[in-house]
């Protein structure tokens, strides 16, 4: 006879979501910011397709990841760490460091930027401070607090959403353009760059490595005992709550995304120099007023804020499963903003850097997309909780997808019409 279910967790499927929220982050980097904007500025409507398109993709994956976290009980590193030889486990972590890096670069820039826009700090001193505040959102989590940093990231990510939204109040887009823009199309070649850039930078490396291990530390935390972590009531539990997680979290990425392309379209068409952030902010202030604008900057110096701490909690992740090396997240902290600082310190424009840590992060998608597809397929890993063959297909094709788009990305980039 079967024991009886411990009533607190027949239903408790809100303490067990987070992790999603926490990833999510990484799809409304500044990064993302200055693509949507640009594509709405250049196009209107035409691109948004490409969005919801991406969004869904976004789902898959980060469930991938997930899943493989929840039914193996470690992270996509680590299982990597375990079945490669020395030298390819050093070989994959040296190219990851290398994404880890350009994120962190990307993030810490346009937090730096929010900084310059709202009170004209100095882009090296807003570095500084962006590096400062993160290192404290990390000793929260570093603490063993999981939950209190998860409900740290999902605040910034509330003030995310206002901040980005706030202005298709004061502009509300054309919804009969909203619904023809659902039509798969482009117009012109520079439209299929812009949406090779849209597609290609959707999925993050970094979210992809961290959202396996994101799944067991909050876990960890609401579940009292080892056996009911691997009762199989348990598990499908835990992988009905987290497909809930990421609908919620990535669904409101997707919305912050796609209304940033929105207000451009409706705000900002045909007005040059929004391919810059700072350009962008000078055009949403000139367009819509001064407090739009504001609250614009408060919004990305919040996905500054929240994308940063994330990403160096992936780098830490990272490094410890591949060489089974555990350092300090304050540490961490501090050794990958040295890049960054050094680079603002440097002069270097701003719009051009991100370009190019965009361009590192697309040689390090595949690294982490195939792994994951190929483990999350296979029922020496899984069990019965391998994917489908529907759920294969879809992986592999996004997979397919994704490397492809970055392949032309470089490819464009690296012959100057990028």
């Amino acid at each position: 006879m079967a024991a009886p279910q411990d009533p607190r967790h027949k239903h408790a499927i809100i303490p067990l979501l987070g992790p999603a929220f926490v990833a999510a982050v990484a799809y409304v980097d500044p990064g993302n910011v200055a693509a949507n904007i640009t594509a709405g500025a250049r196009y209107g409507y035409l691109l948004v397709w490409v969005l919801v398109a991406s969004n869904l993709a976004a789902m898959v994956v980060q469930y991938l990841s997930a899943k493989l976290g929840l039914v193996t009980g470690e992270s996509l590193p680590s299982l990597l760490g375990g079945r490669l030889p020395t030298a390819g486990r050093i070989a994959f972590w040296a190219q990851a460091e290398i994404v880890a890096a350009a994120t962190d670069l990307a993030e810490v820039i346009g937090g730096a930027l929010a900084l310059h826009l709202l009170f004209g700090v100095p882009l090296v001193w807003g570095g500084v401070i962006i590096g400062a505040v993160s290192m404290a959102l990390l000793l929260i989590q570093g603490g063993g607090r999981q939950r209190s940093f998860e409900n740290a990231i999902i605040a910034l990510l509330v003030v995310i959403t206002l901040g980005f939204l706030a202005g298709l109040v004061a502009s509300p887009p054309d919804w009969g353009s909203v619904a023809w823009g659902m039509v798969p199309r482009f117009q012109g070649a520079d439209s299929v760059l812009i949406a090779a850039s849209m597609l290609g930078a959707t999925i993050m490396p970094h979210a992809v490595y961290l959202h396996s291990s994101l799944v067991n530390d909050h876990e960890g935390g609401t579940i009292p005992t080892a056996d009911e972590h691997h009762s199989e009531g348990h598990l499908k539990r835990l992988l009905r709550a987290t497909r809930i997680d990421i609908y919620w979290a990535l669904g409101v990425a997707g919305v912050v995304n796609t209304g940033l392309l929105l207000l451009a379209a409706s705000a900002l068409q045909g007005q040059q120099g929004t391919d810059t952030i700072e350009g962008a902010h000078a055009a949403i202030a000139s367009a819509l007023g001064p407090t739009v604008g504001t609250v614009f900057a408060v919004g990305l110096l919040a996905s500054g804020l929240a994308s940063t701490s994330v990403g160096a909690y992936a780098g830490s992740e990272i490094m410890n499963g591949l060489l089974h090396i555990r350092v300090p997240l304050w540490a961490r902290r501090l050794v990958s903003l040295v890049p960054a600082l050094a680079i603002l310190a440097a002069g270097a424009e701003p719009t051009w850097a991100l370009v190019v840590s965009q361009v590192a992060l697309s040689f390090g998608i595949p690294f982490a997309i195939i792994p994951l597809v190929s483990l999350t397929r296979d029922r020496r890993v899984m069990g019965e909780h391998a994917n489908s063959p529907v759920l294969a297909a879809a992986g592999a094709l996004i997979a397919a997808a994704i490397v492809v788009l970055n392949l032309l990305l470089i490819y464009l980039t690296a012959t100057g019409q990028g």
